[in-house]
C-alpha cells in the first residue's frame, strides 16, 4: 500500500470540499482535537502537541478557504446580476472618424 502524507492531505481536503461530507470531517477533526486518544498522546511534551498543532491548521485554513470560494462566488454573482441591468441603460453608440 502506498501510504503518503501528500495522499492524506488530498482525502481531507477532498473530502471536506465535499458538501454530503463536510460537517462530519469538521465534527470529527473537532472532537479528535479534544479527544485524550491521539496519533502522539498529548502528555509527551511538544511531540504530543504537534498533531494537534497540525489538524487544527489544516482545518482552519481548508474551512477559510472555502468561506472566502463562497464569499467570492455571492459577491460575483451579485456583481454581474448588477452589471447586467445597468449595462444596457449605459449604452453609448460612437462613430468612429478618422483624423490625418
Amino acid at each position: 500500500m502506498n501510504f503518503s502524507i501528500q495522499s492524506l492531505y488530498s482525502w481531507y481536503r477532498n473530502t471536506l470540499r465535499n458538501p454530503k461530507y463536510r460537517w462530519w470531517v469538521i465534527f470529527g477533526t473537532i472532537a479528535y482535537l479534544i479527544s485524550p486518544i491521539d496519533i502522539a498522546p498529548d502528555f509527551i511534551p511538544v511531540i504530543g502537541q504537534i498533531d494537534d498543532v497540525l489538524l487544527l491548521t489544516l482545518l482552519v485554513s481548508e474551512v477559510s478557504g472555502l468561506v472566502i470560494d463562497g464569499w467570492k462566488a455571492k459577491k460575483g454573482n451579485v456583481e454581474t446580476s448588477v452589471n447586467e441591468s445597468t449595462s444596457t441603460d449605459n449604452t453609448v453608440d460612437v462613430d468612429a472618424v478618422s483624423v490625418k
